[in-house]
């Protein structure tokens, strides 16, 4: 994540950018609305795996990612209790940009950095749920669409065209 004067950069997302991540959630993915409270517990849970894009004062993004469990997608807007405590996956629950951002580069730069700290933590796969005809990029970046009876219906919550995605990091 480098940083360049009056440039947009990532950066770890602190408690004071929750408001400014709701609203560009909002704004990103008005058909997969989340409560606040479910960025302040990813938030609270695994805070090295969120980020947040800015230029200035400006949010322009952000990325939440967290250990979880092989083949397992947490349900939208739902609080979790708990990280598992022996996480083999990655999970990138959002990353989000404005239109303004995008076509930046910035997506793939935490992308790259959202790998390297799954494995830093050991974590051998890394999964994620594609919407919005994202499964493109995300295919770049080495995931794989994998299909499993047993996510089905909880892919269903997301939209029609919503695949479950993996990339192995070993």
């Amino acid at each position: 994540m480098k940083s360049v004067e009056n440039a947009p950069c990532w950066r770890l997302m602190e408690a004071s950018d929750l408001a400014s991540v709701g609203a560009v959630a909002a704004e990103v993915h008005p058909h997969f609305p989340e409560d606040d409270a479910v960025f302040f517990n990813r938030f609270s849970l695994h805070g090295q795996g969120t980020y947040v894009f800015e230029n200035g004062a400006t949010t322009l993004g952000y990325a939440i990612t967290h250990p979880w469990k092989s083949f397992d997608i947490p349900p939208l807007n739902t609080v979790l209790v708990a990280l598992p405590d022996w996480p083999d996956n990655y999970y990138i629950h959002d990353v989000a940009l404005v239109n303004a951002a995008r076509g930046s580069g910035a997506a793939s730069e935490i992308v790259r950095t959202v790998i390297d700290h799954a494995r830093q933590l050991g974590c051998q796969t890394i999964s994620l749920v594609a919407v919005n005809g994202s499964s493109i990029f995300w295919h770049r970046h080495g995931f794989e669409t994998v299909d499993r009876s047993e996510l089905v219906e909880k892919l269903a919550t997301y939209s029609n065209d919503a695949c479950f995605m993996l990339r192995q990091l070993r």
